[in-house]
């Protein structure tokens, strides 16, 4: 899928270059916010405990409420050894039409030795005419734990948008003790073939992907895929879940990011007792 993207004139807007760092520690029965600094238009408001102390809940804040040509995000999160954090966005991200220049967001996450992470955004919905990368690592401890998703939109389906124009590129790694459990890499351009050929999109135009690690997965891997294979998506969409070493993914085909959404909210109910030892608590913001 790299066909070359239509030209558009540059942009004459003003751009933002925007950065959060976030680290997380234990202090006794507590996860806290340790450090919480930023640049440009990205932050959190405050730490939340809707589940007590062990559990510390941030939303991620993005106050343009999308992102344009030109656009450049950095989040870095750290996670510091036996700390829990969850995080997630009020709503969906959004990636504009571009007029030439090109967006990105790079996301670099670190758990450390004991540590959880939940990685929960809500989705992100790209506009045709956009030209964005999107780059995620992230790095595990030997007996660290991790549970995220991302969905991605192509065009905003409500109105009728198609991916026509513009081109998006996606990396993503996950790597343990040094070693990679999981790269995956992607190029798009609006109008591909391939987003309309079986081997890819099939036409669909909502994709999403859901990756958990923990030490006992091996161990559990048989018994787990038994119980989410069980639970297919409310829209009939496509749809697979399988666990290669070290690793277990759960993978959206479909037009409905709602229904994607709540597909993989359901398997993390399943799966979070598992990974990360505490019952599932759906956070608010979801609901509003």
């Amino acid at each position: 899928m790299t066909s070359r993207p239509p030209v558009f004139q540059a942009d004459s807007t003003a751009t933002w270059h925007a950065e959060l760092h976030l680290a997380f520690t234990r202090q006794g029965a507590r996860s806290v916010l340790r450090e919480n600094r930023h640049r440009g238009p990205l932050r959190v408001q405050k730490a939340l405990y809707p589940e007590g102390d062990a559990v510390c809940q941030t939303l991620l804040l993005h106050p343009p409420s999308g992102i344009a040509g030109g656009d450049h995000l950095a989040i870095d999160i750290a996670v510091d050894d036996n700390s829990h954090a969850q995080i997630t966005t009020p709503g969906a991200g959004k990636w504009y039409r571009s007029g030439g220049a090109a967006a990105s967001q790079t996301v670099t996450l670190n758990v450390g030795p004991g540590a959880m992470l939940e990685w929960l955004p809500q989705e992100s919905i790209v506009f045709d005419g956009a030209i964005a990368r999107m780059d995620t690592r992230v790095t595990l401890a030997a007996d660290s734990r991790y549970l995220g998703w991302d969905i991605l939109c192509l065009g905003r389906a409500a109105a009728g948008e198609r991916f026509d124009h513009g081109r998006f590129d996606l990396h993503c790694r996950i790597e343990r003790a040094g070693k990679p459990l999981w790269i995956e890499r992607g190029s798009v351009a609006g109008g591909d073939a391939m987003l309309h050929s079986p081997a890819g999109w099939a036409g669909a135009t909502v994709c999403g992907t859901l990756l958990c690690s923990f030490p006992e997965l091996p161990q559990q891997a048989a018994a787990l895929l038994e119980a989410l294979r069980a639970v297919p998506p409310g829209d009939g969409a496509q749809h697979g879940i399988t666990a290669p070493p070290g690793l277990l993914i759960a993978r959206y085909l479909g037009d409905n990011s709602e229904a994607a959404r709540l597909w993989f909210a359901e398997l993390w109910k399943i799966l979070r007792p598992a990974c990360c030892g505490r019952p599932a608590v759906l956070p608010r913001i979801w609901n509003t």
